[in-house]
């Protein structure tokens, strides 16, 4: 019997209504009312040059990856701890990836590294901001700008978080965000792609809506609309945005209360995580982070999957996390072994999340805590 579920897409406001507003308006395709607001929400929230919903982070990746004119025999540089979805997109156009280890503590793209991984080939840095820390983005950005490099970030885990005060998202050239119902902010598939370079703009309207100058054509600046470039269907329905629109309106109070899940977590268990060798987030003094994940680094693999085995039994459900991208069957077809990446192949080892959506309350927590402290060593 599940008592504590991992994760659980609730509503949180007028998702309901706006979804019946959407089918009124007799327009629940793509880029209706609803889509148009979420686009005014992110450009004015976050300050970045236009934003587009799309199907998926996933697809926000792919048009990234179009829009750089990526071509087989590029490289792209990729932290090797992240979600396939991040490589795929690049892979997809026939570019090379080239795996970069990460930081032991933040898990995130170590830019130590960076200058070692650059070669003539190198046509983008893909900084991933795991569990809505960011990056280290001073470092990162003037590495690409002394090699005139583009960055895209994926800021899937990161939305609201920043760096030294500044959102995550608003550095590179572009930025994608998910609305995955494991996020912060959902819509069950959804993602958005930022854009930061206003010489983008116009061509990801048109990426967007499947190569065509459609978007001009309703806004009344060409009378007829044709196919002009390549690009495919990522507009998501006006009843996704609907229903993403009453989740972005709740922002203060779904931010809130994932800070203090987080919060509760972080205090019930930093002595215990001290005398157990368990490593526990972190999260810089210059970063704020999302609040997207609270995730324990136990000491080996056979301990973890002890753990979450133990949590099971117990009904509470939590998960281990990213694979080493380098040694899946597709990363050693690339020419890349066991011992490239080592600190992705120990973490990815000993990583598990704990329970954080939001819907889970308090009662819940300390169901967990209560658990994890009776775990067996």
């Amino acid at each position: 019997m599940i008592k504590v579920d991992f994760n659980k897409p609730v509503t949180v406001g007028n998702e309901f209504e706006y979804m019946r507003q959407a089918i009124e308006n007799v327009k629940i395709s793509g880029d209706g009312v609803f889509t148009k607001k979420c686009h005014t929400f992110l450009e004015t929230e976050l300050g970045v040059t236009k934003a587009l919903l799309t199907t998926s982070c996933t697809h926000a990746l792919e048009m990234s990856a179009i829009l750089l004119g990526i071509q087989p025999g590029d490289e792209v540089i990729i932290p090797d701890f992240t979600f396939v979805s991040t490589v795929n997109a690049f892979v997809l156009r026939g570019a090379k990836p080239v795996f970069v280890d990460v930081h032991p503590d933040t898990l995130n793209l170590d830019e130590t590294k960076l200058e070692a991984a650059i070669t003539p080939r190198t046509k983008a840095i893909v900084p991933v901001h795991y569990a809505g820390v960011g990056c280290e983005m001073d470092a990162i950005m003037s590495i690409a700008r002394r090699h005139n490099i583009a960055v895209v970030e994926d800021n899937a885990h990161g939305l609201f978080g920043k760096y030294k005060g500044k959102f995550l998202g608003t550095f590179g050239a572009m930025a994608t965000q998910s609305f995955h119902e494991t996020k912060n902010f959902s819509c069950g598939e959804g993602g958005a792609l930022l854009i930061n370079d206003p010489a983008l703009a116009e061509r990801a309207e048109i990426i967007r809506e499947k190569g065509t100058n459609r978007s001009r054509f309703f806004r009344g600046q060409v009378d007829k609309y044709t196919w002009v470039d390549i690009g495919s269907s990522y507009l998501p329905s006006d009843l996704l945005a609907a229903f993403l629109y009453a989740q972005f309106e709740q922002r203060e109070k779904i931010q809130s209360h994932r800070k203090n899940v987080w919060d509760m977590y972080q205090a019930a268990l930093r002595d215990w995580a001290g005398k157990h060798g368990v490593q526990l987030p972190t999260v810089p003094a210059d970063r704020e982070q999302a609040y997207h994940m609270f995730y324990m680094l136990l000491p080996n693999l056979e301990l973890r999957q002890k753990f979450i085995m133990y949590l099971r039994e117990r009904g509470i459900y939590s998960v281990f996390h990213y694979l080493p991208l380098h040694l899946s069957d597709m990363g050693q077809g690339f020419g890349y072994r066991e011992g490239d990446c080592p600190v992705t192949e120990r973490v990815s080892d000993q990583l598990v999340r704990l329970p954080f959506h939001n819907e889970l309350t308090s009662s819940d927590q300390e169901q967990v805590i209560d658990a994890i402290m009776e775990f067996q060593f």
